[in-house]
């Protein structure tokens, strides 16, 4: 449906990134298959915003909202079983991306410590506190 809009010049890449963001790294995602070699940088960073809002969202009538802690457990699995891009996901925790939008969209009681060394990344958190 998407490709069927007439983007201006510079959103012609909405159509890439929207379908490219379910795909896996590993290529057994949809809808293309597509392997890591093949997704543009954007949409792996859309797959990583995507996930997380789908797992803190509190709007969703199928499941409840999960807290920061354990989004970002499940998202650190998703990255082991190679589901998301590991150093976009790095930059997402140690850059306190995923703490910025708590902050501004999620109901407080969702808003618990993380414990970053627990998720195993490479380098340590270096510019936000982990808890609120």
């Amino acid at each position: 449906m998407l490709s069927q809009l007439p983007f201006p010049r510079h959103l012609r890449r909405v159509v890439e990134v929207a379908a490219g963001h379910h795909e896996r790294l590993d290529g057994t995602g949809y809808p293309k298959g597509l392997a890591a070699d093949q997704l543009s940088t954007e949409a792996r960073m859309m797959a990583i915003a995507d996930i997380f809002e789908a797992l803190t969202a509190s709007d969703r009538p199928y499941k409840s909202a999960k807290p920061l802690s354990e989004a970002l457990r499940i998202m650190a699995r998703m990255r082991d079983e190679r589901h998301i891009d590991p150093d976009l996901f790095e930059i997402f925790v140690c850059e306190g991306v995923y703490l910025s939008y708590a902050q501004r969209f999620l109901q407080p009681g969702q808003i618990d410590a993380v414990d970053i060394d627990a998720l195993g990344l490479a380098r340590t958190q270096t510019s936000t506190s982990a808890s609120v």
